[in-house]
């Protein structure tokens, strides 16, 4: 009922008049970023699959759809069944499915979608197969490659072709391809370098689709590419389809750490100065539970009304808290005043949030609630 009444409340009316702390994207903004991403990833002959893990709005997702995306990308089954329900039903779970309740979950989603699930072990295939062959009903498959990030994904060579073998004799399972991703590159400063490690890493990849296929087995699926690494991986041949979705929202992460171009941060955390207990300081009301400061900071964008706010920082961040240091041109701040912060990373900030506010011209549009929000399992 809350989140119903934020919605109700609040379409048609300006962005000022929003209770705080409120999570908004900038609809213009994100368009153009999602229209450039599209663009990139479509005119070098790749597929677009994007992560929905940053904005997890099946309304969003459709809007990537609609911009040539052939599906999504989810990371936990019950985040796939939130857009399976809304009629996405070309879902990749880039994740690996274990535990008799999610192959449940993942069951009943094969019912009436077609998704993908992830392996990296014959263990876990073999218990996917298990569990589809009592049910009578077959699930694709793509086996992920460890390109160096040393999280998931089997070791490229012998390991991988043997893999590659066993799944695809395994009944109820269709090996429909490879993924692999190259999250450890993201961040490398040197251009010319960053460029150099995400191609030889994607070609690590296709080499290894390439060795597989010479084994008799079809690889119709190369996946990879995140939003830090797109603009290149785009570029790299013999990969199919880039699973890049977070850069809808321009991040400050991926402008100034991973060194995209092109994007513009689209979301702002409004927010109200509650407490002036000295002229360079202010306290704001929100806090680690509504804006996650890890990966990469925010910083304050301006008031509400758009008026900058050049020398205000963000120096601490507490539960409930967010305390500025005020510089002489920030330092009229009054309690009362709202403010806008651009969250520095958006997948670690909407999950916190049950409504997303779209404006335009500084007025709400749309307000969707983050329906996928707390689907981990």
């Amino acid at each position: 009922m809350p989140e119903r009444l934020a919605i109700s409340q609040f379409e048609g009316r300006p962005k000022a008049e929003l209770d705080t702390p409120a999570l908004c994207v900038d609809l213009d903004l994100m368009d153009a970023n999602l229209r450039e991403m599209g663009q990139c990833i479509l005119s070098r002959g790749k597929q677009w699959r994007p992560h929905v893990k940053c904005h997890k709005i099946p309304a969003i997702a459709q809007r990537q759809i609609a911009a040539g995306a052939i599906g999504v990308t989810a990371a936990k089954t019950s985040e796939a069944e939130v857009f399976v329900n809304a009629g996405i039903t070309d879902v990749l779970i880039a994740n690996i499915v274990v535990g008799a309740p999610k192959l449940e979950r993942l069951i009943a989603l094969l019912r009436h979608s077609d998704p993908i699930v992830v392996c990296d072990h014959y263990a876990q295939a073999e218990m996917l197969s298990t569990t589809c062959k009592a049910q009578g009903i077959s699930c694709r498959v793509l086996m992920e490659i460890n390109l160096g990030l040393n999280r998931v994904g089997v070791r490229p060579g012998v390991d991988a072709r043997e893999l590659a073998q066993a799944m695809s004799r395994l009944p109820h399972l269709m090996f429909a391809g490879i993924m692999g991703y190259e999250g450890h590159l993201l961040t490398i400063a040197d251009a010319d370098e960053k460029r150099e490690k995400i191609t030889s890493a994607m070609q690590l990849l296709t080499d290894m689709a390439d060795a597989i296929r010479s084994d008799g087995i079809d690889v119709g699926i190369v996946s990879a590419g995140g939003t830090g690494s797109y603009q290149i991986t785009a570029d790299c041949p013999g990969v199919t389809e880039l699973q890049a979705g977070g850069g809808i929202f321009g991040d400050p992460y991926y402008i100034e750490r991973c060194g995209v171009t092109g994007l513009q941060p689209a979301l702002r955390l409004i927010t109200t100065v509650i407490s002036r207990g000295k002229l360079e300081r202010a306290v704001l009301d929100c806090g680690r539970k509504s804006l996650h400061p890890d990966v990469h900071p925010p910083r304050v964008a301006s008031t509400v009304s758009g008026r900058p706010l050049p020398d205000a920082e963000v120096v601490q961040i507490s539960a409930e808290h967010t305390t500025l240091e005020l510089g002489p041109h920030s330092q009229d701040l009054t309690i009362g005043d709202k403010i806008e912060l651009i969250p520095g990373y958006s997948d670690h900030t909407t999950p916190l949030h049950p409504v997303l506010y779209g404006l335009r011209g500084g007025v709400v549009e749309t307000a969707w609630p983050i329906a996928a929000r707390g689907c981990i399992y």
